[in-house]
């Protein structure tokens, strides 16, 4: 199981990414995934999740309505956009995936907010 995210960045303040999560070495479509992200110091936090099939999300409160997950299995990815960024979100965002009962992570994307 490998996962690559890509996508991270210097924003400013307002800014908009768009994160992907390449998945390979199994069959992602059977799974369902998820975003997490770790800020400087804190906690490793779940952004989003998203059902094997993309039929149904779920936003963390504080990101609700700014981020949107999404994904394509046709193309073994997953997505986060991410709107109306602010400093606070500034973190290292991780995909996650748990196949039968092991837990994968990627090696995360640096998303830098500020002016």
């Amino acid at each position: 199981v490998q996962l690559v995210e890509s996508g991270g960045g210097l924003v400013q303040p307002g800014g908009s990414l768009r994160l992907s999560c390449v998945a390979s070495g199994f069959t992602s479509s059977n799974y369902a995934m998820r975003w997490y992200r770790q800020a400087p110091g804190k906690e490793r936090e779940l952004v989003a999740a998203i059902t094997s099939a993309g039929d149904s999300t779920d936003v963390a409160d504080s990101m609700r309505g700014r981020f949107t997950i999404s994904r394509d299995n046709a193309k073994n990815t997953m997505y986060l956009q991410m709107n109306s960024l602010t400093p606070e979100d500034t973190a290292v965002y991780y995909c996650y995936v748990r196949v039968r009962l092991t837990r994968y992570w990627g090696q995360g994307t640096q998303v830098t907010v500020s002016s």
